[in-house]
């Protein structure tokens, strides 16, 4: 992933839990999202303007908590 210039910084909050999610502008104009989980653990999403980087971030990070508690759950382990 390219580096970028941090542009927005913001929480979001999934079941209870807060993620520091941070949007950065590339070079060529077009953002990144980039939110850490957790050790290696990084979600990472990109798009067109800052507004289609945070929306597409905002409802995916959901999704990507919510699975990898399921995945912690079966391997017992805690998130």
């Amino acid at each position: 992933m390219e580096h970028g210039i941090l542009v927005h910084q913001t929480q979001v909050h999934v079941e209870g839990d807060s993620y520091h999610v941070q949007v950065y502008c590339r070079d060529d104009g077009r953002h990144f999202a980039k939110t850490h989980l957790g050790g290696d653990d990084i979600i990472i999403n990109d798009g067109m303007s800052l507004e289609d980087v945070l929306s597409k971030h905002t409802e995916l990070l959901p999704l990507a908590v919510s699975t990898r508690r399921i995945r912690q759950q079966i391997r017992g382990e805690d998130f």
